[in-house]
């Protein structure tokens, strides 16, 4: 009886623990779905006539867009593929399609040109206000002398000898040639060979200010885009570019 009793109580309290330690919650998880796989599109491709066919059409268009012409009219367009493709009578002559097609283009060609001059424009004024900046704050630097025209020079090496080139004479030079940010555009010193050609040969800056410099003197001169390469510019040089030379009078040539 008592052994009974035992086992009752001792069942009751691992009922009571059972029913005071809470289970942990079980979250439902569902099943990773896939997403729903798209129906393959069929190829429009048959065949090689057909992927050929495809890839000239394409060219064809590529063409046109970079000639600037994308306003077609796809429906004469196709028009005019079927007509030949089929030799139906064209709706227009070769003539009046060569006439057709030329004056386009000479529309298309003047809305492109007048947009590059107009970039160029910008470009110039930029380049300009830049040197203009430039120039300005330079000529204030001791030892740096403006000239009338606005050219400015600086003596790096004077030269005891007095002669002096003209317009017509024939001149030995170093030179060493740069932009405003520095960037190198032309140099002999780099090639290691001076040039030999006469003073009214070079840019406007140079024929002023070789007239200028003895012989054996070493000069470094400050060019206005007006008496460089102007609103064209040249090479590495953009169009309205104030340029800085390194210029070296090494002699006068026969």
């Amino acid at each position: 009886m008592k052994k009974s009793i035992l086992v009752m109580a001792l069942g009751l309290v691992t009922i009571g623990s059972f029913a005071q330690t809470k289970k942990p919650a079980t979250v439902a998880t569902k099943p990773a779905t896939k997403p729903a796989a798209k129906p393959a599109t069929a190829s429009p491709f048959k065949n090689e006539i057909d992927s050929v066919s495809y890839s000239i059409g394409l060219l064809v268009a590529q063409n046109l867009k970079a000639q600037g012409i994308e306003n077609v009219n796809l429906a004469l367009f196709q028009r005019a593929l079927s007509d030949a493709t089929l030799n139906k009578k064209p709706l227009l002559t070769d003539d009046a399609v060569k006439q057709c097609v030329m004056n386009f283009q000479q529309k298309v060609n003047s809305v492109k040109n007048a947009a590059a001059e107009k970039e160029n424009a910008a470009i110039v004024a930029g380049n300009k206000q830049a040197g203009q900046a430039f120039l300005a704050a330079n000529g204030k630097r001791p030892g740096v002398i403006t000239l009338p025209d606005g050219l400015q020079y600086e003596v790096m090496k004077a030269s005891t000898d007095n002669t002096r080139p003209t317009l017509t004479t024939k001149v030995k030079v170093h030179y060493h040639g740069t932009l405003l940010n520095g960037t190198v555009f032309d140099s002999s010193v780099d090639r290691g060979e001076p040039i030999v050609y006469p003073v009214n040969g070079f840019v406007r800056g140079w024929q002023e200010i070789l007239q200028l410099m003895p012989v054996g003197s070493k000069w470094k001169v400050y060019v206005p885009s007006d008496l460089g390469y102007g609103d064209s510019g040249s090479g590495k040089i953009a169009p309205g570019s104030t340029l800085i030379f390194e210029l070296e009078l090494l002699g006068i040539e026969p």
